[in-house]
């Protein structure tokens, strides 16, 4: 479009007769007024739109006070004025703050992901050692296995001919299938026009093997998750009548059923565990005893050097995580947090977490530089206090000032397996005292 500027002058004609130049139509005048009113207007949403978008430090959130109104109003403009060169200069800002609010992207090497494949080549191991013994466990009892279904019907069936035998139960929902009931916890099988078994989940028979399902959850395959489908063998020890509604108050009227206790469990394509009242925790899983020397073969990392720095101590920790290095991680956080009776079990509850995000989230981190400040005692480091000090009253500070304990802060940023980063960075905090080397101090905080 021609812009032609308002106020031209008629132009006189020979012959003495006089005429005027065609006046601009309405649509093609520009009221330059109003559009630099309409520019500063946009402009100031686009500053804002920027102002949120670098809060975010390439991050991505869900809502934005002055991105719509910014897109809306640049829009407008660019299609109103498209040749403006003020105007292009603000698409231009938009486009570049619009994808910076889409998060910030990067390259994924190989080594980020490599974890990963080493957990899946672990996890067929330890299946495949799983499902030998399974079959062996199966075939040694296999004269008391009784079929699964139809299930017996407790009017007609005496517990006398079913006591001691054996099932197998497929699917078995946990913690889905839970409830509680008037003769104990159990996990219910079955539907009121078919019958119920009530899988007793109260005792060592369960436990046993339930934990040691965890210990290969946290240790070898965090692919498995909080709810599982299990394979149960259990033997039928008596009938009971119980309302499987998970419901305070329960809804409906109790059913007879068979309770089976566990003796083995199978989560298939992943790990087969064993009750075993001898055994630690009650129970074990196939290939439980050969795990720890089959990993000590891929850890990339397996010591943490006496002169650790906070960013290099936040990469063996990530890769501690990764790599289900569980000593690894715990060597790397304070000591004092490892102290109290609850303490062991918060430690292992955040490594649960840890590895249902690099499993769910986020595949690598990449860390900024340390910010580090002594928080207690006198820092002979400060070039701006030792410039008013002599060496005795420096000595003086040293003594009466008590042991230095440092502080460091390490943000770290997190990105899946796109390479896309996931959120805003994150700060962690690591403690170092006197002449020992860091810790990481808040093992909590995610990546």
């Amino acid at each position: 479009m021609k812009i032609l500027k308002p106020g031209l002058a008629a132009i006189p004609l020979i012959l003495g007769l006089t005429a005027f130049a065609p006046l601009p139509c309405a649509a093609e005048t520009v009221d330059y007024a109003k559009m630099k009113r309409e520019i500063g207007q946009a402009d100031y949403y686009v500053k804002e739109f920027e102002k949120e978008v670098a809060l975010q430090h390439g991050g991505e959130k869900m809502v934005w006070r002055s991105k719509n109104d910014a897109l809306r109003k640049v829009q407008a403009l660019k299609e109103k004025y498209p040749d403006d060169p003020e105007v292009e200069a603000l698409f231009q800002r938009t486009k570049t703050a619009l994808m910076k609010s889409k998060g910030d992207y990067t390259e994924v090497h190989p080594e980020w992901v490599a974890y990963k494949k080493k957990e899946e080549e672990l996890r067929k191991t330890v299946s495949e050692i799983g499902d030998r013994e399974w079959d062996r466990f199966l075939s040694s009892h296999k004269a008391d296995i009784i079929p699964a279904a139809p299930i017996p019907n407790p009017d007609s069936v005496s517990i006398a001919d079913v006591r001691d035998k054996y099932v197998l139960l497929e699917n078995v929902e946990y913690p889905s299938n839970q409830f509680y009931g008037l003769t104990g916890e159990y996990l219910w099988q079955g539907k009121p026009s078919l019958g119920y078994y009530f899988i007793n989940i109260s005792e060592r028979n369960w436990l046993g093997p339930y934990e040691a399902v965890k210990r290969f959850r946290r240790t070898v395959d965090s692919s498995i998750g909080d709810t599982v489908r299990f394979t149960v063998l259990g033997k039928i020890t008596e009938v009971v009548a119980e309302n499987p509604d998970p419901a305070k108050k329960k809804i409906g009227v109790p059913h007879l059923g068979w309770v089976v206790m566990p003796v083995a469990l199978k989560v298939p394509g992943h790990v087969s565990a064993f009750y075993k009242e001898a055994a630690d925790s009650s129970g074990y899983y196939a290939g439980e005893d050969q795990i720890k020397q089959i990993k000590e073969g891929w850890y990339s990392i397996k010591s943490i050097p006496a002169n650790v720095t906070p960013e290099k101590l936040m990469e063996i920790f990530m890769t501690a995580i990764k790599e289900k290095n569980f000593d690894l991680y715990m060597d790397c956080i304070n000591p004092d947090r490892k102290v109290g009776p609850r303490a062991p079990d918060q430690v292992r509850y955040h490594w649960d977490l840890h590895q249902e995000r690099f499993q769910k989230e986020y595949v690598h981190a990449t860390f900024d530089k340390a910010e580090i400040k002594v928080i207690k005692g006198f820092d002979n480091s400060d070039e701006t206090e030792n410039f008013f000090l002599d060496d005795e009253q420096r000595a003086i500070l040293n003594k009466t000032q008590g042991e230095v304990v440092k502080q460091a802060i390490v943000n770290s940023r997190a990105f899946n397996e796109n390479g896309k980063q996931i959120g805003s960075p994150h700060p962690h905090v690591l403690i170092k005292k006197g002449n020992g080397r860091w810790y990481v101090e808040d093992y909590a905080a995610r990546f």
